[in-house]
């Protein structure tokens, strides 16, 4: 597979990087793949849990892009004890009115755990300039408040992933038309999607001005090509799986002498070699 494309401060139309798009096309080796990166994911899990490291994933995207069943496959083998999920959505009215990072310091991981955003605080360079919910003073001193926010959760030993999820239009229309025609599904497509759509050329634009600027060597945004659902789903694993690998131990813990000696005495149990 290839590596995630980094955008480093490069202003790059994210449109082009569609043009070449690998497929992960048969069924039986996209379920080899998932199954391992998942079991790879639930090692490294296990690795932040006992050294108790925490991490930060980051998803934005497209709609429809994929987000929600992407994250279904990164939980799916986790140990639920050791991750939260978070789908972002508009402020409630008791954090209106406060700091718009406010809300996001309580969803921040414990010692050991793993937080997933759908949808994160880039809602401030993003949904909040191109609908005009934030004064262009405001958004525009964002990306430095962004860049020290994650500078500050790095210096404190958490690990920040950023994925962004890339899809062309004529995909979008296809997936909100599905969505449209399937009662089980319908609940996914909103009015906010279909008048986010006429506005796609402004959000390009605040996609490209948000890699540009936070795009950082500490905390790089990987692009995820994500009009093929099974080769997207496998290549945000492996890239998750490849970030929190960096500078630990994925390695399992030396088994516990004493354990091993009680378990011998009082159970006449002893370690295989």
């Amino acid at each position: 597979m290839v590596s995630p494309i980094n955008l480093r401060n490069n202003n790059i139309c994210i449109e082009e990087l569609a043009k070449a798009h690998p497929a992960l096309d048969d069924k039986k080796a996209y379920r080899q793949a998932l199954k391992y990166w998942q079991n790879e994911l639930l090692h490294v899990q296990q690795a932040y849990y006992h050294q108790q490291k925490r991490a930060l994933i980051v998803f934005e995207g497209w709609d429809a892009a994929g987000k929600g069943g992407a994250i279904r496959r990164i939980t799916e083998k986790l140990d639920p004890r050791g991750y939260a999920v978070y789908p972002i959505s508009a402020p409630h009215e008791e954090e209106q009115g406060k700091h718009y990072l406010y809300r996001f310091f309580n969803k921040l991981p414990s010692k050991g755990c793993l937080a997933i955003f759908d949808r994160s605080y880039y809602g401030r360079v993003l949904v909040e300039r191109v609908e005009g919910l934030a004064t262009h003073a405001q958004w525009q001193r964002a990306y430095q408040e962004i860049n020290e926010f994650e500078r500050l959760l790095i210096d404190d030993d958490v690990k920040v992933i950023k994925l962004f999820l890339h899809i062309n239009e004529d995909e979008q229309l296809k997936r909100f038309e599905e969505r449209l025609n399937n009662p089980f599904k319908r609940w996914k497509l909103t009015a906010e999607d279909v008048r986010n759509r006429q506005k796609r050329e402004d959000y390009i634009h605040a996609y490209n001005d948000m890699f540009c600027k936070t795009d950082t060597e500490t905390a790089p945004w990987h692009i995820i090509l994500a009009e093929h659902k099974w080769y997207a789903r496998v290549k945000i694993l492996e890239t998750i799986v490849s970030a929190l690998s960096e500078d630990i131990v994925v390695a399992p813990p030396e088994i516990d002498r004493e354990v091993v000696k009680l378990a011998k005495q009082q159970l006449g149990l002893s370690v295989k070699e």
